[in-house]
């Protein structure tokens, strides 16, 4: 018999969603050496990852909390990688 199960959402947090819209967007990148999340301080691509959330979002949320949870995961990404030596 064949069963049946259930398919497992894409992303299993709203915070993982936040980050691939944020990814997409181009708003966040990823350090090579480290793979941290590092901000890019790009405005245009802030807007356009808030643009999506707010036209787009996962099942079950609101346009208002999808926008507040993309706003959070940016908010929590510095611009430099904690592993990455400083430049001088």
């Amino acid at each position: 018999m064949l069963m049946m199960k259930e398919r497992r959402p894409t992303f299993r947090t709203i915070e993982g969603w936040a980050r691939s819209v944020l990814l997409d967007a181009r708003a966040i990148r990823e350090c090579e050496e480290h793979g941290w999340m590092r901000d890019r301080s790009d405005p245009h691509a802030r807007e356009r990852a808030l643009l999506v959330a707010r036209k787009d979002p996962p099942r079950g949320v609101s346009p208002d909390e999808a926008a507040a949870a993309v706003d959070d995961v940016l908010g929590s990404i510095g611009d430099t990688c904690p592993e990455c030596p400083l430049e001088e």
